[in-house]
């Protein structure tokens, strides 16, 4: 089931977007605010984000750039805000797509399949599923991961963050990234608090040296 997450203050607008969703086999989360879509986005893993700009405690440019330090997962805005450089704003922080409201629920719809059917057609980069080291092996298209002779397990949100910050350096770091790359360290490095392979880029994020 492909998930959305709904970031929207409008009760009446929420409404409208689960039913229409559920209805053509969505599952569905919505936040009224920024801090509870970062919340639910790190906690549920959805498949595609619509978001509004205009939220009650931060501006929703600011939610795109906390999703964008560790996901590339499909945004879709939603606004009534129409000037061309609000637009540009939301595009550059990383949404993929914008649009105006008052907006056609069919034409929405459309968008929505066509970023996801985008992302799953996106195959991983060639070479980039096995990373072997001196101290542990990581398969990220059989999310498998060995340490030593022993399995380790982790949980949806470690994979995801390994998938999209494998050779990859994120900005805009946020608490809960943080929290997730260091319960990654340690679980994989011998020395957690002196990583050897899960490294931090000061100023841009984090990086995978093998």
């Amino acid at each position: 089931m492909t998930r959305v997450l709904v970031v929207e203050d409008d009760p009446q607008l929420v409404r409208a977007l689960v039913i229409n969703l559920q209805a053509r086999q969505y599952g569905v989360d919505a936040a009224p605010d920024g801090t509870t879509a970062l919340r639910l986005a790190a906690a549920r893993q959805p498949d595609v984000v619509l978001l509004d700009l205009g939220l009650p405690d931060m501006d929703g440019v600011d939610v795109i750039k906390g999703l964008r330090a560790w996901t590339r997962v499909p945004i879709l805005v939603l606004s009534a805000r129409q000037a061309s450089d609000e637009k540009v704003a939301a595009l550059d922080a990383g949404a993929d797509d914008y649009v105006t409201k008052p907006f056609s629920m069919n034409e929405l719809l459309a968008r929505l399949r066509a970023a996801v059917r985008r992302t799953e057609e996106a195959p991983l980069a060639p070479g980039a599923t096995l990373v072997e080291t001196a101290d542990f092996t990581i398969d990220l298209l059989a999310k498998k991961a060995v340490r030593g002779d022993h399995d380790v397990r982790l949980t949806p949100t470690e994979w995801h963050l390994l998938q999209e910050v494998w050779g990859v350096s994120q900005s805009n770091k946020t608490n809960y990234l943080r929290v997730y790359m260091a319960q990654l360290r340690r679980k994989l490095e011998t020395d957690p608090a002196h990583p050897r392979y899960l490294i931090t880029e000061p100023g841009m994020g984090y990086r995978f040296e093998g």
